[in-house]
């Protein structure tokens, strides 16, 4: 077991206190939008002694990873575990398919981009399904609804856009008319101007005050989008998909495909290893809009919900249907796990670990090795250094492979 350090991402969404906070850190000013515990090259995490863990695992794939992980997914880290503490809103987004991913990398690499040329779309040849888990309220739009139910949240706004929106749906009750309508908001040659937005969204907000909104949530929710992104059709499209609240301990699993965007909140994120990002809108960031319709599923959609998995007294699971990642929550009360009485708890999973402390105080052990772990610390645990155990009081999160 080796501390792993990880990388952040300053975006400007991020909360200036939630991640320094975490972390034990005073705030600094900057926004910390994100921490990467994970191998992926753009921002590989550092690895005690051994610098970037993507270097570490390139050295020794078969003790870092195991057999098992090595024949599956090659001599890389299948998973990219994150913090995400959204301030503002995130862009609207979409991650593409493994197939789609790897043909479009290909060509890139082809026509002499370099990784990190503004003109490249692709950062990897890797899908990039993705799962939250609340540690506070989190808010998220995610999936289109069906159309029929769009159509009525459309009705009676009154302005040219959203009557032609609804036009399109209900003259076409299927992924067509939804897609039709999507397109007419977000393609190039097709978006509103700045002036068609404001009329829906004063009219999302006319309705509100007026207590007639057949979704009171998603209308006040449009109004603050345009409070951040003032004239983007990326705000109306948010009438065209389904909004979500998760509770601490609650999770969400996005696939490939699916139109997201996460607005507020503090949440653990795991994902594929990948950085593969299409934009829609809602964001000063490049907008690959052509590229995100060829990948974006427009068939109507609930939002994904995971629940917990009870593996033992101590620890849930949530898992995926994915198999590149697996998460879980180990949970020890104080006396439960007390160092001086030396009750260590088996972590279940196998292959490469990250155990991430997010309260307390624990003590890891595995390989012949202990280290301690508080708060706000990272472990990284090789396959071969087999079980894991804990001892408490405290918190934890395991990102494994299945």
């Amino acid at each position: 077991m080796r501390s792993l350090h990880a990388h952040p991402q300053h975006d400007a969404w991020g909360s200036a206190e939630e991640l320094p906070r975490f972390l034990g850190r005073d705030p600094d000013g900057r926004p910390w939008a994100e921490l990467w515990y994970g191998a992926h090259p753009s921002a590989p995490s550092i690895l005690d002694a051994a610098g970037p863990l993507d270097a570490a695992v390139m050295e020794d794939p078969r003790g870092m990873l195991g057999d098992d992980v090595v024949n599956a997914f090659g001599s890389r880290l299948p998973y990219l575990l994150k913090l995400i503490a959204p301030e503002r809103p995130l862009s609207l987004q979409v991650h593409p398919s493994r197939s789609h991913a790897a043909e479009s990398f290909a060509a890139e690499n082809a026509a002499g981009l370099p990784l990190d040329s503004p003109h490249r779309i692709y950062r990897d040849d890797n899908h990039k399904p993705e799962m939250v888990l609340a540690l506070t309220k989190f808010e998220a739009v995610c999936g289109f609804r069906a159309p029929r139910r769009a159509a009525q949240i459309l009705a009676g706004l009154d302005t040219d856009l959203s009557d032609r929106l609804h036009t399109l749906l209900v003259e076409n009750l299927s992924a067509h008319g939804m897609r039709a309508a999507f397109r007419t908001l977000v393609s190039p040659s097709l978006r509103p101007d700045a002036a068609a937005v404001a009329e829906v969204v004063a009219a999302c907000r006319r309705r509100v005050a007026a207590g007639t909104s057949p979704s009171p949530r998603i209308d006040r929710t449009v109004v603050r989008l345009h409070e951040h992104f003032p004239g983007d059709p990326g705000v109306v499209a948010n009438l065209l998909l389904n909004p979500v609240t998760l509770q601490p301990g609650e999770a969400m699993y996005v696939p490939e495909g699916a139109i997201h965007a996460y607005l507020s909140g503090l949440g653990v994120e795991i994902m594929a290893a990948s950085d593969n990002v299409l934009r829609a809108g809602l964001t000063a960031k490049r907008v690959d809009v052509e590229e995100m319709l060829q990948c974006v599923s427009v068939q109507a959609a609930p939002p994904q919900r995971v629940a917990p998995e009870r593996l033992t007294p101590s620890t849930v699971a949530y898992f995926a249907p994915i198999d590149d990642f697996q998460l879980s929550v180990t949970t020890l009360d104080d006396g439960e796990g007390d160092t001086d009485r030396g009750t260590r708890h088996l972590v279940p999973g196998s292959g490469p670990r990250i155990l991430l402390c997010l309260d307390g105080e624990l003590t890891a052990s595995a390989g012949g090795d202990v280290q301690r772990l508080p708060a706000g610390h990272a472990l990284f645990v090789a396959a071969e250094d087999g079980d894991l155990r804990v001892a408490g009081p405290g918190r934890v999160i395991q990102a494994s492979v299945p």
